[in-house]
């Protein structure tokens, strides 16, 4: 395993949602979303939106490659994430034009690590 596979890896995570989905959007994530990640493991560093350009930005830390991959699984693998979940987030995020996942990882002078 190099040094940066066994290092912390961010995600900044950015959303375009469905013109007139904003709001329910950020209330779903904070109600359901966010909750469901973090009972199984997930930290969600944080979570932000943009009336302007109709997006939704949120932060979330693994601790290496392995643990976002094993909590991957586990999330997106979920019944409750394929049969509750997936359908609702599918009403207001193109999940085909309207995701960017950027993977980063914390410079030595970084706060967030």
């Amino acid at each position: 395993m190099t040094q940066e596979q066994n290092q912390p890896i961010f995600e900044l995570r950015q959303y375009d949602i469905f013109e007139g989905q904003l709001d329910r959007w950020v209330e779903y994530m904070d109600s359901t979303i966010i909750p469901f990640q973090r009972s199984l493991g997930f930290v969600v560093v944080g979570s932000w939106y943009s009336r302007e350009k109709n997006q939704y930005i949120w932060i979330r830390r693994f601790e290496n490659e392995a643990e976002r991959e094993r909590l991957y699984k586990v999330v997106y693998e979920h019944e409750f994430w394929l049969n509750d979940a997936l359908p609702v987030v599918l009403e207001m995020l193109s999940r085909d034009t309207g995701r960017t996942i950027t993977d980063m990882h914390a410079s030595p002078l970084s706060i967030l690590r």
